[in-house]
């Protein structure tokens, strides 16, 4: 038996840890809506899979409490599958393996899932418990959101009968969210004919070990990116040593930083010491410059032979593509004026694949103003325009204004402040959340999004503070007892 079902509150325990046995990255939910259906059966309440994917689950009103205003309570059911290079995780068949390791719960090489599976965890808790008082309550547990958010985005108009939204998806204990920034996916792509390869060898080059993280929620760190990494040492390679590239993948999640890249190089064979020198100085120059950032002991860059290729990319088609990647803009490019300690604006070059006569580079571009998420992306288009790439946008959604006048936001500050002895934070945040996209389908809504610490999200080293879950269950459960009368 896992050592995490042993903790408290039993029952938010007991349903994540049922839920890291459920295979679930996005793109492969099949198992996962099965595993909420049954649950909903044994459990007693209503749920069905929508035509978008998502599970909705709704239970009656506690006896007397029929008046209280509807809640809605959300959650998304993926998880973003990151791994340890050396991991031999399946995602599509394999559970989490949970540890805890000085108060925090962390998955075994891999991403935990409490993003966002505490708040699935959550939602289950409460449509199960025959001893909570609550009005009529409604779970929203939506599919795909950290590929797209297109759970939310393509939730049928009507489906909902919440007056307040309860969004489970943040991720520091003690602060409520009042607004998010907006996103959109920066997809330019270009095909060209390879050419034969007229170098003497090659190499495959890994930069590997970069802590990666959120790209909305730790964008502001400064992180190092692996693709801009890259990028500098390719741009050298070619200048100075004769290099031509052959392929390029760097980064597998639109939506994290790129921890890992990898180039493959072909040149002269008197070359090849020089360019193993410019790595071991590439590598030294990444841990100089984010010393206090990364940690430089995981800290890999690295160049070994490999079988030379046949072909590779023409030399006007390389310079265009390696010029637009050293040219894209990523991190922070703005903060809110109003709250100068909040990212406003900022991008993520986060995918990079070449190779076979296609080029594929994926950014993703957030913003709390539309203005300034529309004059990020046309940067960023115009970037990749001038290499010959087309632009596509895709998976757009706006950001999530505030209300610091609403009422569920008041009540749980009240219950906050009576059960924990202080004030809580209310703040926007720069990363995405589903708040938005639900509010321009059911404008009506009072809306505020909470839950217990998680750091790290998207990495290996995802974990969630033990701490912090009693006290988010017991407000939640209160306020649920709390809700006003409609």
């Amino acid at each position: 038996m896992s050592e995490i079902r042993n903790l408290k509150p039993e029952g938010l325990w007991r349903n994540f840890d049922d839920l890291t046995k459920v295979p679930r990255p996005s793109g492969h939910l099949e198992k996962v809506q099965k595993f909420l259906l049954d649950f909903a059966q044994k459990a007693g309440v209503e749920a069905f899979l929508d035509p978008a994917g998502n599970i909705l689950m709704r239970k009656a009103a506690t006896p007397g409490y029929e008046n209280r205003k509807t809640v809605t309570m959300q959650a998304h059911m993926d998880m973003v599958p990151q791994k340890s290079p050396d991991s031999k995780h399946n995602f599509e068949t394999d559970p989490i393996e949970t540890h805890i390791t000085d108060g925090w719960v962390y998955g075994n090489n891999t991403t935990l899932g409490a993003d966002n599976g505490i708040g699935v965890a959550a939602i289950m808790a409460v449509m199960e418990s025959n001893t909570l008082k609550h009005g009529p309550i409604e779970g929203l547990i939506t599919k795909d959101e950290e590929t797209g958010m297109f759970g939310a985005n393509d939730l049928p108009k009507g489906e909902l009968r919440g007056d307040i939204l309860m969004n489970l998806d943040s991720e520091t204990w003690g602060k409520f969210v009042i607004g998010s920034a907006g996103g959109i996916d920066v997809t330019s792509t270009l095909e060209y004919k390879e050419v034969e390869n007229d170098q003497e060898c090659a190499v495959k080059i890994t930069l590997k070990g970069l802590r990666g993280g959120h790209s909305g929620l730790e964008i502001n760190e400064g992180r190092a990116n692996a693709n801009k990494e890259m990028v500098r040492l390719v741009r050298k390679a070619i200048a100075e040593l004769d290099a031509r590239l052959v392929a390029w993948h760097g980064g597998n999640m639109r939506n994290a930083i790129p921890f890992k890249a990898e180039t493959t190089l072909a040149l002269p064979k008197a070359n090849l010491e020089s360019l193993k020198k410019l790595v071991e100085n590439q590598r030294a120059a990444v841990a100089d410059e984010f010393k206090t950032i990364e940690v430089e002991k995981n800290i890999e860059f690295f160049a070994e032979e490999v079988e030379n290729p046949k072909t590779l990319l023409p030399v006007e088609i390389q310079d265009n593509l390696i010029d637009a990647i050293y040219a894209c803009h990523n991190g922070v490019l703005r903060m809110i004026p109003v709250y100068p300690s909040v990212v406003e604006t900022s991008s993520n070059l986060a995918i990079i694949d070449i190779e076979g006569g296609k080029a594929s580079i994926k950014i993703l571009a957030r913003s709390s103003r539309e203005d300034m998420k529309e004059y990020l992306s046309t940067q960023i288009e115009s970037c990749f325009n001038m290499a010959g790439m087309k632009t596509e946008f895709s998976a757009s959604y706006n950001g999530w204004d505030p209300n610091p006048d609403s009422e569920i936001l008041d009540l749980l500050k009240k219950i906050y402040k009576e059960q924990n002895g202080e004030d809580a934070i209310v703040q926007v945040d720069h990363a995405g959340l589903e708040c938005s996209i639900i509010l321009g389908k059911y404008p009506g809504m009072d809306v505020v999004s909470l839950g217990p610490t998680i750091r790290s999200p998207h990495t290996t080293t995802e974990r969630f503070e033990i701490s912090s879950a009693e006290p988010f269950w017991n407000l939640l459960v209160q306020t649920l007892e709390e809700i006003p009368s409609k």
